[in-house]
């Protein structure tokens, strides 16, 4: 193998990919970097045996193909003390050492073969759904969840997101049991539904780790998203990568029967002024629970918290749109924070039954601010309260 690339452009796509390899892997080759070069173009391959990234680099400068592996971290340390420059790369296929050249000096490191390196898992032929989805979709479906996800290995299933297919619609959900996020997202009525196999219930829970994954390369891609899954595994495939990931498997938890329907007291208050004025009153809070109380009466939120341990208090009052009861509830500071940061629009709703059930937060329809309405469809977050000791 040996072939001339852009320093910067290499350094990238295995900083990209890099993400994938564990500190604790099983097997050593999973250590390093899989080199396929072929028809002019390089092949990165990183895993961990449970998520498999493989990104791709068109190469001009192309001497001899070949395929190597070469050690992630020796490699990612040289890289990143380069400024842009080309790099001629070249890998002996019988010593496997890889010589990495640029136009003062010259560095070898020792590589493998490539040959044991694992192979990315397969899908079972008729037990495929398939489906392309915009980026931008996918992307927000990710970020508006992932963060509600638990790390609970008691209860696996949650310790990802659950993305639920159905005709018309895509639905993300993560819950930790104290939080949930629910966003509801239309299917664009110009895909191209001939190229798309989804069958009954078809459905599957992302792991933490390839959302995180996806979440970092799809800010930068612009064409849809090929997504095929069946009951094991799932592959994403982009313009420049493609991510082939272990499911878990098991069962998802009725999450809408947790939803609260009846809920006669809303709150309309604007977005940031809520959530500074928590932080401010969240820094005297207990720091064991974060508890900061909310009483909510005459179009006023009042905000306290306090620390009895180290004589400390805050409070701070602001105005709201308040229809309902007078009502006090709890909730964990750091969980609201998280919630209202997520939400990004101006202004919220906040729908509440009473001080012992969960707090539905929506965004308010920006586009019919004067009716105040909520959208039905769209994304939906609910916290648990805390209990209040008086």
């Amino acid at each position: 193998m040996k072939f001339t690339v852009s320093s910067s452009a290499l350094l990238n796509l295995l900083q990209a990919t890099g993400k994938v390899i564990s500190n604790k892997n099983t097997l050593p080759i999973l250590d390093y970097f899989l080199f396929d070069l072929k028809d002019n173009t390089l092949k990165i391959t990183a895993s961990d045996l449970e998520t498999t990234l493989v990104g791709t680099l068109p190469i001009e400068n192309v001497e001899e193909e070949g395929i190597i592996a070469i050690p992630a971290r020796r490699v990612l340390d040289s890289l990143r003390e380069f400024s842009e420059q080309p790099l001629t790369i070249e890998a002996n296929d019988s010593t496997w050492e890889v010589s990495i050249s640029w136009k003062s000096g010259r560095l070898v490191i020792p590589g493998t073969s490539g040959l044991s390196y694992p192979q990315p898992a397969s899908l079972e032929e008729g037990e495929t759904n398939a489906l392309s989805l915009p980026s931008d979709m996918l992307l927000s479906g990710i970020e508006k969840t992932v963060f509600a996800t638990a790390d609970d290995e008691m209860r696996p299933v949650m310790n990802g997101i659950f993305v639920n297919v159905e005709p018309g619609k895509v639905t993300f959900v993560a819950t930790d049991a104290h939080k949930l996020v629910r966003n509801v997202m239309a299917l664009p009525a110009e895909a191209e539904s001939g190229k798309d196999r989804i069958g009954a219930g078809a459905s599957f829970i992302l792991p933490k780790k390839p959302a995180n994954l996806l979440k970092g390369i799809l800010s930068k891609e612009e064409e849809d998203i090929r997504m095929e899954f069946d009951r094991k595994n799932v592959i994403f495939t982009l313009s420049r990568y493609v991510l082939v990931c272990r499911l878990i498997e098991g069962t998802y938890p009725n999450y809408n029967a947790v939803i609260p329907t009846n809920n006669p007291n809303k709150v309309r208050v604007e977005r940031t002024e809520f959530m500074n004025a928590i932080k401010r009153v969240a820094v005297c809070s207990n720091p064991s629970t974060n508890l900061i109380k909310l009483d909510i009466a005459e179009n006023t939120i009042r905000l306290t918290a306090q620390d009895i341990d180290y004589s400390v208090s805050a409070e701070e009052a602001m105005p709201c749109e308040y229809e309902g009861e007078p009502i006090t509830i709890g909730f964990k500071s750091t969980f609201l924070t998280e919630i209202l940061a997520n939400l990004e629009s101006g202004q919220i709703v906040v729908e509440l039954a009473d001080s012992t059930r969960a707090g539905v937060f929506r965004p308010v329809d920006e586009e019919d601010a004067e009716a105040a309405t909520v959208a039905d469809q769209g994304i939906l977050m609910l916290l648990m309260p805390m209990i209040i000791n008086i």
